[in-house]
């Protein structure tokens, strides 16, 4: 699906990796709607584009998601592309000192992460599904965030850890839904980049992260998240995989 003159939906779209998604698939022609918690940056996003709104969102609630979507069509038509970084993270071990974890702190990080995102993908498919098939078929694609932390957790992100492996597991039932009706479901994992979140940490604790980086050792770059975004929307025989993006990164116990 050539992204030029589409309609893109981005969850958490007003920093990090969302942030050059957006910028990204602006620059190739598409309108953007620049979803996130944070309105304010949000809107600081969308003024910067060329054709963008921003709508405040909470991806754990089913009425402020459908609304977000709702916003989106009335104002471009149609749903083509959406893109789900919205998530947090919570360090926590399962026992600390005899003390079981917070089960509330699980269930967060879980709606949040899973949840949520499950909650954006389910309205603005059911958007794409409206749309008017392109000549290669395509009515809509949908690209989910994992992390590598879906395949190697670190001791104390059993929360995050399980989040983003349900977003893997996700793919593939929702594409064989779709199957036949010109709808595609990927998932990224990447691995550790330089958004703001890294750049708040200090420098040796950076120093760290890089020393586990393969090649090229080097935090990733948002707008290489964003590359593979597009191109994985402008290749319709992408279906149902999730790729890696962490320059061979597997992380250690802790």
């Amino acid at each position: 699906m050539d992204v030029a003159d589409k309609v893109a939906v981005v969850a958490g779209g007003a920093s990090g990796l969302g942030r050059a998604v957006c910028a990204d698939l602006a620059k190739h022609g598409a309108a953007v709607a620049v979803l996130d918690r944070d309105g304010n940056g949000a809107r600081e996003v969308a003024d910067a584009l060329p054709r963008a709104i921003a709508v405040e969102i909470d991806v754990t609630d089913a009425e402020s998601v459908e609304t977000a979507i709702a916003e989106a069509v009335d104002a471009f038509g149609a749903v083509h592309v959406n893109v789900n970084t919205a998530g947090v993270s919570s360090g926590a071990k399962l026992v600390s000192r005899g003390e079981p974890a917070s089960l509330e702190d699980f269930r967060r990080v879980v709606d949040i992460n899973l949840c949520g995102t499950f909650n954006v993908m389910r309205v603005a498919a059911a958007a794409m599904l409206r749309n008017e098939p392109d000549g290669g078929g395509e009515r809509g694609v949908v690209i989910n965030t994992a992390s590598g932390a879906a395949f190697e957790g670190q001791i104390g992100q059993a929360a995050y850890s399980a989040s983003k492996a349900g977003l893997v597991g996700l793919a593939l039932p929702v594409a064989r839904e779709f199957a036949g009706k010109g709808v595609r479901v990927n998932t990224i994992a990447p691995g550790l980049f330089d958004t703001p979140m890294a750049a708040g940490l200090p420098e040796a604790v950076r120093a760290g992260l890089v020393s586990m980086v393969t090649e090229p050792q080097r935090l990733g770059e948002p707008d290489e998240f964003a590359r593979l975004v597009r191109s994985m929307v402008e290749n319709a025989y992408i279906n149902a995989e999730c790729v890696r993006l962490d320059a061979a990164t597997r992380m250690s116990a802790r």
